[in-house]
């Protein structure tokens, strides 16, 4: 079975997370997405924690993958990013377990 990745899919599975780390309340767009990544960066790197090019690359493609306006480029983006990505739900339990 094939899942798809959406950039609604990728909020819902990320954003909370990512929005404790970056002291946020969760982001609703892929622009407040994309700050709060950048803002979790600076604090993960602050804490210690390894894994921050990942999520800056996610952060890249998330954003290209807004701007695109072709189906599958689109998606290949959305893809990318979920890869990069993969690690972040680790990388907050390891930030809330030092804070």
């Amino acid at each position: 079975m094939t899942v798809t990745v959406t950039t609604e899919s990728l909020l819902a599975e990320y954003a909370e997370g990512v929005a404790f780390v970056a002291e946020e309340q969760p982001a609703t767009t892929v622009d407040d997405f994309i700050n709060h990544l950048r803002d979790a960066i600076r604090n993960f790197e602050l804490a210690g924690i390894n894994g921050t090019e990942e999520l800056e690359s996610a952060a890249t493609y998330l954003g290209d993958a807004d701007e695109s306006t072709e189906t599958v480029e689109r998606t290949t983006l959305l893809k990318q990013a979920a890869k990069h990505l993969k690690d972040a739900d680790e990388m907050v339990a390891e930030y809330r377990d030092m804070v």
